[in-house]
């Protein structure tokens, strides 16, 4: 059996992605990238129960789901909170290497949205209630 293409082309996808990030985050830096949808997603998860975080994370690609799940406490779960509040938690992670701007979140879920599929990322955040489909929306 051939290995699945999600994983023969993760660094190329996971690139690509970080390009996207890059240009609508406006900032010359894939580290900046980096780190603003490592933010994006630990502040995302900590409002998820596991199960629901997994079903969200099958939905990436192999780089990004990596990331996602990377170094989870599941103890950190957090109440859902307004739009201010959570960018500046995302801006907080590695807060001295993190060059996140207000739009962060925004700008993460726009390139994301390019490189999964979208129907089916739609459908599924549906299902985590409507923080979730506002956290995401394009």
């Amino acid at each position: 059996m051939t290995r699945p293409m999600i994983y023969q082309h993760a660094t190329e996808d996971f690139e690509a992605y970080l390009t996207d990030a890059r240009d609508r985050l406006d900032t010359p830096s894939r580290n900046v990238a980096y780190t603003a949808t490592d933010g994006v997603f630990q502040v995302f998860r900590a409002r998820l129960d596991p199960q629901d975080a997994l079903r969200f994370a099958d939905l990436l690609p192999a780089v990004l789901r990596a990331i996602f799940v990377a170094n989870w406490n599941l103890d950190d779960r957090r109440p859902w909170t307004d739009r201010p509040t959570l960018t500046r938690e995302v801006q907080l992670v590695r807060q001295h290497h993190n060059f996140s701007p207000d739009t962060v979140i925004a700008d993460v879920a726009w390139a994301l949205r390019r490189h999964v599929d979208e129907p089916a990322f739609d459908k599924l955040v549906a299902t985590l209630g409507a923080e979730a489909q506002e956290f995401w929306a394009p």
